[in-house]
């Protein structure tokens, strides 16, 4: 589980980075709520690296951000993907159960995993190697429907955004209302899939 955990979310982030600002951004949301979430937990190491990543991003997120005046490419994103993959794995949530506790990791790197999944099974229903670039990840998708790019990036931030909110959440409320949380964000999360997967491809 945790090699296909590092080698998902590091090839998730480089998927993601399909757009001005889309993994940087999405990258430095992620990192402050676990660094959140690490001093919270008392868990220090994890807490400052997951600064240092959030504001290392955040930095150069004001080079890349639309329209870009410089990108990481595959080494850069690939580098962040394993950061944060294996930040995820070092923190230990303080949740009532293995579950919910399992579930703040993929909650704080639920859009990068949506875009993956939406990409990879379309490509496969249309017959064409996962691995295979093209215009089919979420960034694409939203500006086909209309939305500019920038505004398209907002959005995927807004989103990254909401589910590390829920991930920020559950150490804080009661048993009940931690699976009551998940069920729900696992609920719109799959609501999206759906909703990104039903839209054009290319």
């Amino acid at each position: 589980i945790t090699l296909i955990w590092i080698v998902g979310i590091t090839n998730s982030i480089n998927f993601f980075d399909n757009v001005d600002g889309g993994a940087a951004g999405t990258v430095a949301i992620s990192s402050l709520a676990l660094t959140y979430l690490g001093f919270r937990g008392g868990q220090f190491f994890v807490a400052a690296l997951a600064a240092v990543v959030s504001g290392a991003t955040i930095g150069f997120l004001l080079w890349n951000k639309s329209p870009a005046r410089i990108y990481m490419g595959d080494a850069g994103a690939l580098f962040l993907g394993i950061l944060i993959a294996t930040l995820t794995i070092r923190f230990h949530p303080h949740a009532d159960t293995k579950w919910t506790s399992f579930s703040t990791k993929i909650l704080l790197l639920a859009i990068p995993i949506l875009d993956t999944s939406v990409a990879v099974i379309s490509r496969l229903l249309r017959k064409v190697s996962p691995f295979q670039g093209g215009l089919d990840h979420l960034s694409h998708r939203l500006i086909r429907a209309g939305m500019k790019r920038p505004t398209a990036v907002i959005v995927l931030w807004l989103m990254t955004a909401a589910f590390a909110l829920c991930a920020v959440a559950i150490p804080s409320v009661s048993k009940l209302t931690e699976e009551i949380i998940v069920v729900g964000a696992l609920a719109v999360w799959v609501f999206l899939f759906f909703a990104f997967l039903s839209t054009a491809d290319s």
